[in-house]
């Protein structure tokens, strides 16, 4: 993992205390590098989306209060932090979010702003209490596309939802 540019790696529960703990190892990674201010408020911000994601939408809910299940790695490679999660998903869940994020990586940064803003305005909060803005500010944020993958699990109804966000080190100011 460590040859390959990861220096945090998580698989288990996901709760706030998580959260926290991810940002704090995050940070004093980024000190090691004197990484540049815009960048580590771009890294921690998809660090925390993508977290958040993970705990609101996993399909393998570990007890009440929303705490998901899944696999965290963050590290820095070849000018990027790349920040990966995998959760468990739903058979019947891949195609509207491989539809979600086809759009996003299609959209310009203008197209996502806007998509962005009237989402806030009209976007309906989900039964997760989702409204949808999460992916939609990690790819704005970033500038980059979203990769992804779903990988068959158990009996081939339920998926590991693989997503990568990468941050590029050369800020543009944003």
């Amino acid at each position: 993992m460590a040859s390959n540019g990861f220096s945090l790696v998580y698989e288990g529960e996901f709760s706030h205390e998580v959260m926290k703990m991810f940002t704090s190892m995050t940070e004093k990674d980024m000190d090691k590098t004197n990484e540049d201010k815009s960048v580590k408020k771009k890294v921690f911000h998809v660090m925390v989306e993508c977290l958040q994601n993970m705990t609101k939408h996993s399909d393998e809910q570990l007890r009440e209060g929303g705490v998901g299940n899944g696999m965290f790695i963050v590290g820095k490679k070849e000018g990027y932090w790349n920040v990966i999660t995998a959760n468990k998903i739903m058979k019947d869940k891949i195609d509207d979010l491989k539809d979600t994020i086809d759009r996003l990586n299609s959209m310009n940064k203008d197209e996502l702003t806007a998509l962005y803003k009237k989402q806030i305005k009209e976007g309906t909060l989900s039964d997760k209490g989702g409204a949808g803005l999460g992916l939609i500010d990690i790819a704005r944020k970033t500038g980059e596309k979203l990769e992804y993958q779903f990988l068959p699990l158990d009996n081939e109804e339920n998926f590991f939802f693989l997503l990568k966000v990468r941050i590029s080190t050369k800020d543009d100011k944003e």
